[in-house]
């Protein structure tokens, strides 16, 4: 992974520059470090991701989306033997958990990609992408998440921008995604190495397109698990109106769950402590905070099938 450059900021275009998100100056000396790079950034195939180095979770990952070079790979051709295979990125190794959490008595998590496998899985040739999906197989891109969200909610959420809006428009997309770090996460009920762990209870996504090459746009969407997660006691506290105004372009607006999900960006910014690149917000939302966590908090399913992936219908489409 070395030789890969990673996220591309002007991959929309030159005059459509979409950088990093920043950190705020409280977070700066939080950056985990990555051996051999003067920076904070772990570089993959059409991806980047950088660390927390006290929570060891990703602060965000970004990724370039190319639609039209989309390799259509099945998950169980990438590695020998069909089956997943997670690894350390040793370039930033002591920042991660590994399946030490994952595996850990009563976690009951998934390792929820925030890089979705198949969002870097485009290239000139099957090789290229396959490497590409495989890179996001590596412990740095994950965060611990209830099944109900990593294979239904979140799922749904990203399979519309890659299969519902991305591929039929043969659209370019920039995405961040991450979790919310905030002091205030409850502790998983098991020490793992002798260690509290915190658990992230909120999720982001940042999406930046264009639909004409001229003008930038952005949408932001955010999913909680922490009802879920207090419930069936796999954590413990830590100690100690929603009104859409501008429907256009259309794109990245008439996903199903929105009216729950979608967020304004500066939510983001104030739960996260990151500044996003400016662009033209397609969607406003006059709720306050408080009342936003309410709502996007996921809950249980009446019936969900335990280790299969779902699959999902919006708006006529049978997302797999």
């Amino acid at each position: 992974m070395n030789n890969a450059k990673g996220y591309k900021p002007t991959f929309l275009g030159r005059r459509l520059k979409v950088a990093f998100p920043q950190p705020g100056e409280a977070h700066k000396k939080d950056l985990a470090p990555v051996k051999g790079s003067r920076n904070s950034v772990l570089h993959y195939p059409h991806h980047s991701v950088v660390l927390s180095r006290k929570r060891k979770f990703p602060f965000f990952t970004a990724v370039n989306i190319d639609s039209a070079a989309f390799r259509g790979l099945k998950r169980n051709s990438l590695f020998n033997g069909g089956s997943d295979r997670w690894a350390i990125d040793e370039r930033a190794r002591e920042y991660q958990w590994g399946d030490e959490l994952y595996s850990e008595e009563g976690s009951h998590f998934d390792k929820g990609h925030l890089v979705k496998r198949e969002d870097p899985q485009w290239g000139d040739d099957d090789a290229v992408a396959s490497e590409a999906a495989r890179s996001t197989f590596y412990y740095s891109n994950c965060a611990p998440q209830v099944p109900e969200l990593n294979r239904q909610e979140w799922r749904s959420l990203e399979d519309y921008i890659l299969k519902k809006e991305s591929a039929p428009n043969k659209l370019r997309v920039c995405v961040f995604t991450g979790p919310v770090l905030s002091d205030n996460d409850p502790v998983f009920v098991r020490p793992v190495k002798g260690k509290e762990v915190q658990i992230p209870v909120l999720f982001w996504k940042v999406i930046y397109f264009t639909a004409d090459g001229k003008n930038l746009y952005r949408v932001a969407f955010l999913m909680g698990q922490e009802k879920l997660l207090l419930k069936r006691r796999i954590v413990r506290p830590k100690e100690g109106e929603l009104e859409a105004v501008v429907r256009k372009p259309a794109l990245f607006n008439d996903f199903e769950d929105s009216s729950t999900y979608q967020v304004n960006i500066e939510t983001v910014e104030k739960l996260t402590g990151l500044s996003f690149s400016p662009a033209a917000d397609p969607y406003r939302d006059k709720r306050p905070v408080k009342i936003i966590l309410k709502k996007v908090e996921v809950g249980d399913l009446e019936r969900f099938p335990g280790n299969n992936a779902l699959d999902f219908e919006l708006d006529g489409l049978v997302l797999k």
